[in-house]
């Protein structure tokens, strides 16, 4: 279970880091010693059952008629509360 939010930084060359953070600390990028500014909040928003990052990867749709999208490290659907049947191998 996630209990801190995590959030997006990205540095002026385009780089960009996901990882929680402390306020009032600077952030740098090791390669090109840029500084790091936080440009988003990631979902889902702690404190949240999933560690995966919301994306179209990490993401299933339930089965019941809520049809709605739960992370792939769930075992139960976070709307309905019923267990997910076992994703298939790829």
């Amino acid at each position: 279970m996630s209990e801190r939010q995590r959030y997006r930084l990205r540095a002026r060359s385009d780089r960009e880091v996901i990882r929680e953070v402390e306020p009032g600390t600077v952030y740098v990028d090791k390669e090109s010693g840029e500084e790091f500014q936080v440009v988003g909040k990631l979902l889902p928003l702690a404190p949240s059952p999933s560690n995966l990052p919301w994306s179209v990867d990490n993401l299933r749709i339930c089965g019941c008629s809520l049809e709605q999208l739960v992370p792939k490290d769930l075992n139960d659907c976070l709307h309905c509360g019923r267990r997910l049947p076992a994703l298939e191998s790829q």
